[in-house]
């Protein structure tokens, strides 16, 4: 079996699953945003009266957050005294960050564990090991109500990255990019994709999480990477110290498909506007006149993303006409950020900052965009509409890039610099 088949079968009471089979497997931990007081609502409606297991229930206001209208204070207010009565004690108030970034921070996500967010982008968490995936809210209150959800045990595709190192300006989401355009969005549909290969190996965590993020946009259920030495220094700072249930794959597993890529040959590279597998290499954009560049979100607000942004920007300032956002993707990043001198840096050349969070990820406030306007953005969808209105124009990029073309005003390939 698969790791992730392990991580599943042993939730579920079972010595073995395999592809295909429905399991109904206990959850770790749950995570309801504030985009979904649906949960709360379906809780209800469903008969529910006492959540199954408050301790492992968490609830984060990342998207719209502070509220910017008086429906999300409602339904802010609404969670509080929903969390209050429940005895759930993990709520992640205003300002704490993105749901992904807080629920590792806080050392709730540990390898082999099942971790059920409502939000897509919980594919995230498979870089550290763990079985980690999105619902919409019927399904998440039904998780409140027993403590478990069925799933669909997936079947899991691999993607070697070997080659190195990477070229000037590269980061892992040109890599993820480029992998994107070449499979396109259905390749993944209900699988678990797994990263391996030199190149994962030499990746510190927040770049592998990036991978494991926007895996999602291949259609993935979830993302694995094997934990190595490198993830349990990086958990250790969390406070964790083992896994909770078996995370090795038998040498023997056979995958659904595997695919190769030589990472050396990868060029910052670039989703035009209108979906993520629209690829380009961001040389062949150049040029392309951008009103809003925004860094942030749980692609792209990390430590890591903010100091490129920092040491590219040293010195230099943002180009008149072109306005640059920045929201760190926690609390906590921003004041490591701030330690470090990044935020200094980045003010001084002329970006904003907003409170950590999503923010205009998905359009909802704190640097939309116009009608006409173009906009690069570090995060992980450009759909019409995706960061404001329909009739402007997205493009995704990496820190490295969304950096370079704030000084010029326009799209640059950081390793012209």
């Amino acid at each position: 079996m698969h790791a992730i088949e392990k991580i599943l079968a042993q939730a579920a009471g079972k010595k073995s699953v395999s592809t295909g089979e429905i399991v109904t497997a206990g959850v770790d931990v749950a995570e309801v945003n504030d985009l979904y007081l649906q949960v709360v609502t379906s809780f209800y409606q469903l008969g529910g009266t006492k959540v199954k297991k408050p301790e492992a229930t968490t609830f984060v206001f990342d998207h719209y957050a502070p509220a910017p209208t008086i429906k999300a204070a409602d339904n802010h207010k609404a969670m509080r005294e929903f969390c209050t009565a429940q005895g759930i004690d993990k709520l992640f108030d205003v300002g704490r960050g993105v749901c992904h970034q807080v629920l590792i921070e806080d050392g709730l996500v540990a390898p082999g564990s099942i971790v059920v967010e409502t939000d897509s982008h919980t594919t995230t968490l498979g870089a550290l090991g763990v079985f980690g995936t999105g619902v919409g809210a019927t399904d998440m209150a039904l998780i409140l109500l027993n403590g478990s959800l069925w799933f669909r045990v997936p079947e899991v595709m691999k993607i070697v990255l070997a080659g190195g190192p990477l070229g000037p300006g590269v980061m892992a989401k040109d890599i993820i990019l480029h992998i994107i355009g070449d499979l396109k969005q259905d390749a993944a549909i209900y699988k678990c994709v797994e990263f391996t290969g030199p190149a994962v190996a030499t990746m510190s965590v927040e770049e592998r999480l990036v991978l494991c993020n926007m895996s999602v946009e291949m259609g993935a259920k979830t993302a694995y990477i094997q934990p190595d030495a490198k993830t349990w220094e990086y958990l250790a700072r969390m406070g964790i110290a083992k896994a909770i249930r078996d995370v090795s794959t038998d040498a023997d597993y056979v995958y659904s498909s595997v695919y190769h890529y030589d990472v050396s040959k990868i060029q910052p590279s670039v989703a035009t506007p209108g979906s993520v597998d629209n690829f380009a290499l961001v040389k062949s954009e150049a040029g392309v006149q951008v009103n809003q560049i925004f860094i942030g979100t749980c692609t792209g607000g990390r430590l890591n993303d903010l100091a490129t942004a920092a040491k590219i920007l040293k010195g230099k300032k943002v180009a008149k006409g072109t306005r640059l956002v920045i929201i760190p993707a926690s609390d906590k990043v921003m004041q490591q950020a701030m330690a470090a001198g990044h935020v200094q840096t980045l003010m001084e050349a002329g970006a904003a900052f907003s409170t950590p969070g999503c923010g205009p990820c998905l359009g909802a406030h704190e640097g939309i965009l116009a009608a006409g306007e173009v906009g690069l953005t570090t995060s992980s969808r450009n759909f019409p509409g995706r960061m404001g209105s329909t009739e402007s124009k997205l493009y995704v990029v990496s820190p490295a890039t969304a950096a370079a073309s704030a000084i010029s005003g326009t799209i640059t390939d950081p390793a012209s610099l």
